[in-house]
């Protein structure tokens, strides 16, 4: 049996993540080949660059963690500047929120041929090797310059954008053509992969010798959607341990006369959060019906607080959330509850099965497991509804659910209005067909395929 070896920027030790997180889906395999887990380390020198970085590894059971300590300029280029100031809002179709800066690049690149030149020494002539996310698309082609052949895949977690859009990042063909180091790149949706396809054949003027396989730059590239998923049976588990179960009595009680909607994201703007409380905003307008009747309780976990952008978000949805409170609350009713704080995942089942509506509305997401874990929370004999965005690499999957455009504030009041009044056999339809997708297709199913694909696969 060939060892696993996994790379992302974070690494985990799988014996104590929750579950949902990539260390479950990723662990038993690890364990069962006395696999590898490389990336970066949580603590970064305060020695400038990493001229003098140091290797860090701990066993955790049969599972070797291996972390790079990086100084602080590497980091904040490499991270701060051009995985999260370029790529990410790039490829959330933000480009108004780049920030191209040549430095940050070349501390992209140079962070990558680190971890390749620290992780070379710790590979084994037969290892499989599997990349994650947008911080290491070019890994692979900086081990292939050492000499590297083992076979490695690439799994991209967020969204890939339209070729337009990525052909406005400066060095695009570069950042692409360090694909091709891959022998098989997993993206999230038939969208993304759809994307891929038309920017290789126009920017890139790649072969097409089929669907799925690209020929260029001396090399043949396998490319395919699997969409990852979670793993139901850990969360339902989740959702009937005391401290889900506790919060959910808590809300029963508390809300006894209302119909609970539930928001859970990190506060980014790709997730829509804005036009989220504008909608509500509209649903109380429009329909007074909803007043002291609904409320929902927005939690916005912090993220990347350091950033411009992320303080303007908050702002932002602080003064919405006064202003709806302000214009229709009463001593006894707020329709908004805003939290921006993390909450305790071992609760957050609760709160999903105590509320009759879910919205799931990002302007852009490459998945959003938020849309599986409420689905799977929910009471078979009285589930609550799923208003999801069509942008979310979800939707090509929970077809079951109510489908928004976020953009449209009018429309998605109106599903929402239609959310909260839905009779209980249609609940319960809809509910039974999107719980038969997301165990079908859960987060063991998709390290199964994606791994079982890059096996089969031959550079």
């Amino acid at each position: 049996m060939s060892r696993l070896v996994v790379v992302s920027n974070r690494v985990a030790d799988p014996r104590r993540v929750a579950a949902g997180g990539l260390a479950v889906a990723l662990g038993d395999v690890l364990a069962a080949s006395g696999g590898l887990w490389f990336g970066a380390d949580a603590e970064v020198a305060e020695d400038g660059c990493s001229a003098a970085s140091q290797l860090r590894t701990q066993q955790a059971g049969r599972v070797t963690l291996a972390t790079v300590v990086l100084g602080r300029t590497d980091h904040d280029r490499y991270y701060r500047g051009y995985a999260n100031g370029v790529l990410w809002p790039v490829f959330h179709y933000r480009l108004d929120l780049a920030q191209f800066d040549a430095a940050h690049l070349e501390g992209y690149r140079r962070v990558n041929r680190l971890f390749a030149q620290q992780l070379r020494p710790l590979l084994h002539p037969d290892d499989v090797v599997w990349v994650h996310d947008y911080h290491l698309i070019p890994l692979a082609a900086d081990l292939r310059a050492l000499g590297c052949h083992q076979r490695i895949g690439f799994f991209l977690h967020i969204p890939l954008p339209p070729p337009l859009i990525l052909a406005a990042l400066p060095a695009h063909d570069w950042l692409i053509r360090s694909l091709f180091a891959y022998d098989l790149v997993g993206l999230q949706s038939q969208a993304d992969l759809s994307h891929l396809r038309r920017y290789l054949a126009v920017e890139a003027r790649a072969d097409l010798l089929s669907d799925n396989l690209f020929g260029a730059f001396n090399r043949v590239l396998r490319a395919d959607a699997f969409p990852i998923g979670i793993d139901v049976a850990e969360f339902e588990a989740m959702t009937q341990a005391a401290p889900a179960q506790k919060t959910l009595a808590m809300l029963r009680e508390q809300y006894a006369q209302r119909r609970l909607l539930v928001g859970v994201d990190r506060l980014d703007y790709s997730k829509g959060l804005p036009q989220r409380l504008r909608a509500m905003q509209a649903l109380l307008e429009r329909h007074p019906e909803a007043r002291h009747s609904a409320t929902l309780i927005q939690v916005a976990a912090p993220s990347r607080e350091g950033v411009d952008a992320y303080g303007d978000i908050r702002r932002e949805l602080e003064g919405l959330a006064g202003a709806i409170n302000g214009d229709f609350g009463d001593l006894d009713w707020m329709p908004v509850r805003y939290l921006h704080r993390t909450m305790a995942r071992n609760r957050v089942p609760g709160l999903y099965r105590a509320s009759r509506v879910a919205l799931v509305t990002p302007l852009r997401d490459g998945m959003n497991l938020v849309a599986k874990e409420f689905i799977a929370a929910q009471d078979p004999a009285d589930p609550g509804v799923l208003v999801l965005s069509r942008f979310a690499g979800a939707a090509e999957q929970l077809t079951d659910a109510l489908l928004v455009n976020p953009y449209d504030t009018e429309a998605t009041a109106e599903a929402i209005r239609g959310a909260l009044q839905m009779p209980l056999q249609e609940r319960q339809v809809r509910h039974k067909r999107l719980l038969a997708e997301i165990r079908c297709h859960d987060v063991h199913w998709w390290r199964r395929t994606f791994l079982d694909t890059l096996t089969e696969t031959r550079a």
